[in-house]
């Protein structure tokens, strides 16, 4: 999804809030992390699920956010002096006084009219006073008004001379002040804004540029799709033009090389299970995202070796689509490779595939049988079930209660751990400008920039999923991360308990990091493991029964 000129298709935690200019921005309650950028002006809680963002002190005045203004009286009676708490250019100035105006035409801001003489007597000095309040009354209501229109054409709500000395100043910006003022002109149907400053967003990302360089570009293309109410056609564009599946796999498994969060769902929950499985003769996983089924090899070769002979293993998998286009096949695939790994190793496997969609899965098509122990494997999945934001039959609950109702030994949840879920459109973009901008600063250590895999690897891997994030709405927005404090209420409501984690599974992990960057963090807290690029926290991995 190369970013061009043309109007296409355009993961607690840190929060960067920029002090920006001409813009006051309002608290927004997201994550709970420590903040990355020194820029940012935030209160943060370490404890907490939240943090509370605070506009940064220093001010900037347009036309629209001035102060009080105080105008000095000379002896000229056409000097004039207006004190007012509010602009006299903001639209509620002037409803107001229009509300004055109806009340008396003599009455200006409530006052009763003097019946002296003079400049000191005030009727030429309020003459004047009105008629310049009218003047400006008049502006206002030009700029602002939504309803005038020319030619039967109906304008766009615009902030003209605000948006006027953004784009101005766009030149001095950088990518993230840019984005973000581009995502509240948006938010704002602002076009004039926005279409200027994709103008110039445009001109400065690159698929082969540095990490915020190449996130401005996917950011870019969803705020546009966003402004142009395509989001859901662009996104289903961009399913229509998956690489083949020999061709995705490779991008898939480049990822899987150069950053560690599928390897750090994978072994987080192999070790869990392992641990939870230990005495047991019968095992039965569901794994609610078989994808290739290469967790699993590992898994089968290390219980080949287990003290007293291997246990009977029985392996459901559920499917999704993508998984089933980068096999180029049915779960057969998965199942096939599978046997022939646990029969290599001796050990007594069976397989049965669900091909069927998380939200329509049901008890029949897990076939879970009297006198197994079940382990159920949940990663990075959960968040692509709608809830009660979305569908009154909420099955992303729904799912957590059937899963509930299966008396499971242990339950491993992974998930990015990041705000998008029900967050308001500005504050979600926040959040996944944040997220994704530690993201692809995690994948620059590992790759040239140049490196076509990794541009191949972020545009059909991620790309798409910050498009979705940016520009969907509703049903078609499938990409609704939630914060671990949120997940472990809704494990809670549906009747788990967390199952501690032993220092086995954080030592696993900390073994795996050390092929990766020094910059990758480890955290164990609340009964959970954080991972995270330097301060921000990327994925979670937690236990329940």
């Amino acid at each position: 999804m190369q970013p061009s000129k043309a109007s296409q298709t355009p993961e607690a935690a840190v929060h960067m809030m920029y002090h920006q200019p001409f813009q006051q921005i309002e608290s927004y309650s997201l994550s709970p992390f420590q903040v990355l950028n020194s820029n940012i002006c935030a209160d943060n809680s370490s404890q907490g699920a939240q943090v509370s963002f605070q506009a940064c002190n220093e001010q900037f005045f347009t036309l629209e956010s001035l102060p009080a203004t105080d105008y000095v009286t000379s002896n000229s009676p056409s000097a004039v002096s207006i004190s007012s708490n509010r602009s006299p250019f903001s639209p509620q100035y002037s409803q107001s006084y229009m509300s004055d105006l109806h009340h008396s035409s003599d009455n200006t801001y409530g006052s009763p009219v003097s019946g002296s003489s003079g400049v000191d007597d005030g009727n030429e000095l309020r003459h004047v006073l009105r008629e310049l309040e009218i003047k400006l009354m008049e502006e206002s209501e030009i700029d602002d008004s939504c309803s005038c229109s020319v030619n039967n054409v109906v304008p766009q709500p615009v902030f003209s001379t605000r948006g006027n000395q953004i784009v101005q100043m766009a030149h001095t910006l950088d990518l993230k002040q840019l984005l973000l003022f581009c995502a509240e002109a948006v938010s704002n149907a602002d076009i004039f804004t926005a279409e200027g400053l994709m103008n110039v967003l445009e001109q400065r990302v690159s698929v082969s540029g540095e990490p915020i360089q190449r996130l401005s570009g996917y950011m870019l293309e969803g705020l546009r799709a966003r402004l142009l109410s395509s989001g859901s056609i662009i996104y289903k564009k961009l399913k229509c033009k998956e690489p083949t599946g020999p061709e995705l796999m490779t991008y898939m498994h480049v990822l899987y090389q150069i950053c560690p969060y599928n390897k750090f769902a994978y072994m987080s929950s192999n070790v869990v299970i392992g641990e939870t499985m230990e005495n047991e003769n019968r095992i039965h996983i569901i794994d609610f995202c078989i994808a290739q089924g290469s967790q699993w090899v590992s898994f089968i070769q290390a219980l080949a070796h287990r003290p007293g002979g291997p246990p009977y293993i029985r392996i459901t998998g559920v499917d999704d689509s993508q998984s089933l286009h980068a096999r180029g096949g049915g779960l057969d695939l998965v199942g096939h490779m599978l046997s022939k790994v646990a029969a290599s190793c001796g050990v007594p496997f069976e397989f049965h595939g669900a091909a069927i969609s998380g939200c329509e899965v049901q008890l029949e098509n897990l076939r879970v049988q009297h006198g197994e122990a079940l382990a159920v494997n949940c990663p990075y999945m959960l968040h692509h079930m709608p809830d009660e934001s979305v569908n009154t039959m909420n099955h992303r609950d729904r799912l957590l209660r059937l899963i509930k109702s299966l008396s499971p030994k242990v339950v491993t949840l992974v998930e990015q751990e990041s705000n998008t879920n029900t967050a308001p459109f500005y504050p979600r973009f926040c959040e996944t400008l944040d997220y994704y901008t530690a993201m692809f600063e995690s994948i620059d250590a590992a790759r040239p920039r140049d490196d076509k895999q990794r541009i191949s690897a972020e545009e059909h891997c991620i790309a798409r999923d910050i498009v979705n994030i940016v520009a969907c709405e509703g049903a078609e927005r499938v990409e609704r991360h939630e914060l671990f404090g949120k997940w472990r209420v809704r494990l809670t409501m549906a009747g788990f308990v967390p199952r501690p984690l032993s220092f086995t599974v954080g030592n696993a992990i900390r073994d795996m990091l050390k092929e990766y960057s020094p910059n990758y963090r480890l955290l164990e807290r609340d009964g959970a493991l954080y991972l995270g690029w330097k301060s921000r926290a990327l994925a979670t991995c937690s236990a329940w029964r």
